[in-house]
């Protein structure tokens, strides 16, 4: 049976993630993901780091807010209140580009790098440095060392003193050829359940307007809700973009020096899936097999629903040997009088002679 349209887009949706994942061929040289207090970006980071050390690419982990070292990470660059060049001079210092005209195979073969920007609004908090943040971002940014850069999109900034300087957000997602917008799957789960209730859909964190609390901080059923929402999208060159919505279940998988790496890479695989296919949000299946409700298969058919639109084998005779009112006026009986209404008088009746010349 050849796949439907729905299973492809599925497939194609799913290795279009993981190319990203994987950073293979330079799918993107410059990757944003956007968090906020309700969901951190940390899971979608370490899935990034992990199949970067499955591929033996080297982790260049740069933090502006990051106190200690990823255990992970491979070079560690602590970035905060150092001037943008000599940031850019020491990142170029461990990613050193091969020498001479670089050619296709030998770009294939040479060292890989991963740089991690641990948050980027330091860097345009002030308003000082987002003129420089294009020519800082493309100058680290190499055919080897692709960028993975977290903007918090809930920390308010300074905006610089132009009015018609664009917002540092605008100018990132601009540059950006893949964006991931982060979001909690519990809060996801409890929209959705108010939208099958048709009830406006609850508020989380900031949004809630509870001054000096989060509640939305808390989590649901670890068992259902254990994973994050991921909304994938990537830039095409043609400048069409496609979008999808998928659902991340952190894992545990540890990285061997040997042996091991088909394993881990198909154990990474298989924690993604398309949010339409996750078991909360997935649509019922139909279980009649022919699209529609076959009378006199029992209970069993409406078992979902609060009332039973079938019938009985007694209700169905029944309702054969119902005889209709006046069913004789629906006989044609001549001389275009068909369809009269034939009407008997009651004991209560007042009769209208009136009535009767009609």
């Amino acid at each position: 049976m050849a796949p439907s349209a729905q299973d492809h887009r599925r497939s194609h949706s799913l290795l279009l993630l993981q190319k990203l994942l994987n950073l293979r061929d330079s799918s993107s040289p410059l990757t944003l993901i956007l968090d906020s207090l309700e969901q951190s970006a940390g899971p979608l980071i370490q899935e990034f780091i992990t199949r970067a050390k499955l591929g033996r690419s080297t982790v260049v982990y740069i933090s502006f807010a990051t106190v200690k070292k990823p255990h992970n990470a491979d070079i560690f660059i602590k970035a905060r209140g150092k001037p943008l060049k000599s940031l850019a001079a020491e990142i170029a210092s461990h990613c050193p580009l091969p020498q001479g005209v670089i050619n296709p195979k030998e770009l294939a073969n040479s060292q890989k790098y991963l740089l991690i920007i641990d948050t980027l609004n330091p860097l345009v908090s002030s308003g000082e440095n987002t003129h420089l943040l294009e020519a800082f971002l493309s100058g680290i940014i190499s055919p080897v060392a692709p960028l993975v850069a977290v903007y918090h999109e809930d920390v308010p900034i300074i905006r610089a003193r132009s009015e018609y300087a664009p917002h540092p957000l605008t100018q990132l997602t601009h540059l950006s050829t893949a964006i991931f917008r982060i979001s909690s799957l519990y809060e996801a789960v409890e929209a959705k359940r108010a939208q099958s209730r048709s009830l406006p859909a609850p508020e989380f964190g900031l949004r809630e307007g509870r001054e000096g609390v989060l509640i939305g901080l808390k989590k649901g059923n670890p068992e259902t809700t254990a994973g994050i929402v991921v909304e994938m999208e990537m830039r095409r060159r043609s400048g069409r973009s496609v979008v999808e919505k998928f659902v991340l279940i952190p894992t545990t998988t540890t990285v061997r020096k040997s042996g091991g790496a088909a394993a881990a890479v198909k154990a990474l695989n298989s924690n993604i899936m398309l949010l339409s296919d996750h078991p909360l949000f997935a649509a019922p299946k139909d279980t009649d097999g022919g699209g529609g409700h076959t009378e006199g298969t029992g209970e069993g058919d409406m078992a979902d629903t609060t009332f039973n639109l079938g019938l009985t084998e007694k209700q169905r005779k029944d309702r054969e040997g119902i005889v209709l009112p006046y069913f004789d006026a629906q006989t044609d009986i001549g001389a275009g009088e068909g369809g009269r209404i034939l009407y008997e008088m009651g004991r209560e009746d007042d009769w209208d002679d009136e009535e009767d010349e009609i």
